[in-house]
């Protein structure tokens, strides 16, 4: 018996053991929770309201420097100065202030995650915003992810030296504030929480961080669209996938998609090699790229700036082909000399660009062979979109989830995942951001 009864006690007070830990465990979730939901909603309002205001300054900026100065001088050979004269404002501003605002924003991001445990100086999303507004506001090719990566997460990093969080902390708010101006620049909310996890490895996730990054993301998104509207960023034709044999075609979309992005990075980071060997005061390289980017503009006007009119152009065929062909040639060229050489902007809205010239090709060309197939040519045009940036950034699953929402085309979403991963599988380890690590690792 009294055996018996020792193992009735023993038993018992295993069973209060387990459910003691299980009980810890779920306070532990519910701080983790309560703490997250918090600070991604404070992010999220920072991201929201400060991607509102770099939105308003690269409309101003765009005004003054493509219609204001052109109206004026009423000269068509002045559109090879204007983006010289943008870098060389930007130069100074950039290098003299704040170097790690030079490029596209995002690897700097990316870096102060892997390399400076999320630390952001305070000064750099406030230099972001003007240097970046400045440079595509005069026709450099570049885009707004960089900048509102850079200031979201540099917000957020602010905001963990004030509240003194950990390391760990930091980083996480560091990926968070990424979605949270993402989110909001381009109405994407669940892409972008997924670019702000996803963006930081080739081939892992920042899984830690993905609750607050959707709290952040939606919240950011909430506040920029109240403030601009809600439509989104795309007007896109009607398409339901009714065909396996098309699949066939957006396989070849997505072959053709890694091998561009392959040449891409290497011309990308060979013009960047090139102007950092070129014996010149940094501030000054800026305003060369531009010049060299004003040049192709004189044959190409298409390339200035972010370029999205042309995009939504591919998606009603209103492009010829060759042009289309040359223009994802001289996309690559534009977007190097302007970023390559130290100016600020991003690289999503070019690799869009390039991914939607290259699908509209395609899709023209496999309408010619095979119409009775591919029916409906310009929506290569729109996989092209995601399918090239998830090869070019190693982010297939941002990829195709925010080109879905930018476009509102949730029935490609098929044509999109092959796409996508065969561009990213193909791809191998090209990344436009070179501080991207392969995974995680144990901190």
């Amino acid at each position: 018996m009294k055996k018996r009864a020792l193992t009735i006690f023993d038993r018992l007070r295993v069973k209060l053991h387990e459910v003691s830990i299980r009980v810890g465990l779920r306070v532990v979730y519910f701080r983790y929770i309560q703490k997250w939901v918090l600070l991604g909603a404070i992010i999220g309002i920072m991201g929201g309201l400060g991607t509102a205001i770099f939105y308003w300054l690269l409309d101003l900026s765009t005004i003054f420097f493509l219609s204001i100065i052109p109206a004026n001088l009423g000269n068509s050979w002045i559109i090879v100065l204007i983006p010289a004269l943008g870098g060389l404002i930007a130069g100074p501003i950039i290098y003299l202030l704040a170097p790690e605002a030079e490029g596209h924003g995002t690897d700097a991001v990316i870096s102060a995650y892997h390399k400076h445990w999320g630390s952001i100086r305070a000064r750099v999303p406030i230099i972001k915003t003007v240097a970046s507004s400045i440079t595509i506001g005069s026709g450099g090719s570049a885009g707004r992810e960089g900048p509102v990566a850079q200031i979201g997460g540099g917000l957020s990093s602010l905001l963990a030296k004030i509240l003194n969080l950990e390391i760990p902390d930091r980083r996480i708010m560091v990926a968070t504030g990424v979605a949270a101006g993402i989110g909001s620049i381009f109405k994407a909310p669940l892409g972008a929480a997924f670019f702000g996890v996803e963006v930081l490895y080739r081939r892992d996730f920042e899984v830690e961080a993905l609750i607050p990054a959707i709290i952040a993301s939606v919240v950011g998104y909430s506040i920029f669209a109240l403030i601009f509207g809600w439509e989104t960023m795309f007007e896109t034709p009607y398409y339901t996938f009714r065909d396996p044999l098309e699949l066939v075609f957006f396989g070849i979309l997505g072959f053709i998609c890694a091998f561009i992005a392959i040449l891409y990075v290497k011309i990308f980071y060979g013009v960047r090699n090139l102007f950092q060997k070129l014996p010149l005061p940094s501030m000054f390289k800026p305003s060369l790229g531009g010049l060299a980017v004003g040049v192709i503009a004189l044959l190409f006007p298409q390339i200035l700036g972010m370029g999205y009119n042309h995009i939504q152009a591919t998606f009603s065929a209103q492009i010829p082909l060759m042009l289309m062909v040359m223009l994802v040639f001289a996309k690559i060229l534009a977007t190097s000399f302007t970023i390559g050489s130290g100016g600020s902007g991003g690289v999503f809205a070019p690799s869009l660009y390039i991914g939607a010239m290259l699908g509209g090709v395609l899709g023209q060309i496999f309408y010619i062979f095979f119409p009775e197939i591919v029916t409906q040519p310009e929506i290569f045009a729109l996989v092209g979109m995601a399918a090239f940036f998830a090869g070019a950034a190693k982010v297939p699953i941002a990829s195709i989830i925010m080109v879905s929402e930018m476009t509102g085309g949730y029935s490609l979403l098929v044509p999109l995942m092959l796409a996508s991963a065969i561009s990213y599988a193909l791809s191998g380890e090209a990344s436009i951001y070179e501080s991207q690590q392969d995974r995680r690792e144990s901190f």
